[in-house]
């Protein structure tokens, strides 16, 4: 994998909704040191699943962290750690072991075939918006020109979210 010379503030979201849900998002947040320094951590929350609704809930959280990789690399390191923890292909949207995801690669805005930075859709995901509401509510997205706190409160109470820890 290629470096870059600077550090790169990045979020990344977890989720995992097979197996053993806590030891997979330890796991991965562990292996996440070998891409990345992880400078902080969300509250673990557990969520209904969307869009493919006939599955168990997810244990969701995000990481902060910083990174010399280029965002198509940590993209790469990250694919290579799913299929390291277990993941394997099913199919869209469906139960998985673990799920790691770019949400913001600095203030980057990347819309390649492979990779979409800022992550499409943060402002319709409480799964996502409230860990990084935790991490950093004063992060604007690049997108949208919102806060985090902003995309919070427009999204309001998710009612299928359940603060764990």
């Amino acid at each position: 994998m290629s470096e870059q010379t600077a550090k790169t503030d990045v979020f990344i979201a977890l989720g995992t909704n097979v197996g053993d849900r806590e030891a997979n998002l330890n796991l991965a947040i562990d292996a996440l040191g070998r891409l990345m320094e992880v400078t902080g951590k969300s509250r673990l929350y557990q969520s209904a699943p969307m869009y493919v609704t006939d599955q168990p809930a997810f244990l969701n959280m995000a990481v902060k962290g910083r990174t010399s990789l280029s965002a198509e690399d940590l993209l790469t390191g990250l694919k290579d750690l799913e299929e390291e923890i277990g993941r394997r292909p099913t199919f869209r949207n469906g139960p998985r072991v673990i799920d790691l995801d770019i949400l913001y690669y600095g203030k980057d805005r990347i819309d390649t075939e492979r990779l979409s930075v800022p992550h499409l859709r943060i402002a319709e995901r409480g799964f996502v918006l409230y860990p990084l509401n935790d991490l950093d509510p004063q992060w604007q997205d690049v997108r949208s020109g919102k806060t985090i706190a902003e995309m919070v409160q427009e999204l309001g109470p998710d009612e299928g979210l359940e603060v764990l820890s």
